[in-house]
């Protein structure tokens, strides 16, 4: 009898004390649920923050990851679409089925930019639901942060009053950090920039700088000779600071363009761990806000 007390005592303290298995697609991800979640998840990142985010290579260590996870969370707007249904597929878990009560798509949460009219290949790899680097915006973070906060209170409601808090602490330390950055960009207000891909358009939103133009032709859509010409006639008279270039493309036709013109070329991290100084969220927006603090 005593032998099954302790058997039930101690079946009941795991059940008390289990972590959340919390798998998602993104480094960006994985730090605001590692802050809201705490001692009371365990989070594993399924792509590296270097990595090209829309393609991911589906990986057999990243299905066990899957495998062995309560509840999944992805940026969603159709970024992981070339390879999150093939991972949860092989994984074989209900637990993170879209539609489940353990899969959270967050874009469902933001105003996306740039939802298109119409979709066809002829405008080259455009997403359906509009532009899905919505986390470059700082505004944006918050609302993340809230529905990850949600989403872990629902999945583990013992510890709603924690997540909140958490949430709560996040709140007022991202909301010190804004004003930081919104200092810090003032004089870039109503600056022109050139871009490789449209990945960075939150962030030029959110600080009122025009991105005038793309490397990329279409999305997805290599530069053409063509259309470098175009771009250095489009800098010539348009005199934008910068390009401003993922870390993942090749840098070639930005490096003519500079040779060409003296147009400065800038290097811009879209992810923690995109470059190896950005280990947080912070950093990472202390990072591409100081590259216009000149």
């Amino acid at each position: 009898m005593k032998t099954f007390f302790l058997t039930l005592i101690l079946l009941v303290s795991t059940e008390v004390f289990a972590k959340l298995n919390i798998a998602v697609s993104y480094p960006y991800i994985g730090a605001i649920t590692k802050v809201i979640g705490a001692e009371n998840v365990n989070v594993s990142v399924l792509a590296k923050g270097n990595w090209d985010p829309h393609f991911v290579v589906a990986r057999p260590s990243l299905i066990s990851k899957l495998r062995r996870s309560d509840a999944l969370i992805i940026n969603g707007a159709h970024l992981e679409i070339g390879w999150i249904p093939p991972l949860i597929r092989r994984a074989n878990n209900r637990n993170i089925l879209p539609g489940s009560k353990g899969f959270l798509d967050l874009s469902s949460s933001i105003n996306m930019l740039q939802k298109p009219t119409s979709v066809s290949r002829a405008g080259g790899d455009v997403h359906p639901d509009g532009n899905p680097h919505f986390h470059l915006d700082p505004n944006n973070i918050l609302l993340l942060a809230r529905r990850v906060a949600s989403f872990l209170s629902t999945l583990d409601p013992s510890n709603r009053s924690n997540f909140e808090n958490n949430f709560q602490d996040f709140k007022l330390h991202w909301k010190k950090e804004m004003k930081k950055w919104a200092k810090t960009m003032a004089s870039a207000n109503n600056k022109k920039v050139i871009e490789y891909h449209r990945n960075f358009d939150y962030f030029l939103h959110a600080y009122h700088i025009e991105g005038i133009a793309t490397i990329e032709p279409l999305p997805g859509i290599p530069p053409s000779s063509r259309h470098t010409i175009e771009l250095i006639n489009t800098i010539k008279t348009q005199h934008p600071c910068c390009i401003i270039h993922d870390v993942y493309h090749s840098t070639k036709t930005a490096t003519y363009l500079h040779n060409k013109t003296g147009i400065k070329v800038v290097i811009m991290p879209h992810d923690i761990g995109a470059l190896e100084s950005i280990e947080s969220l912070s950093e990472l927006f202390d990072y591409l806000t100081g590259q216009f603090n000149d």
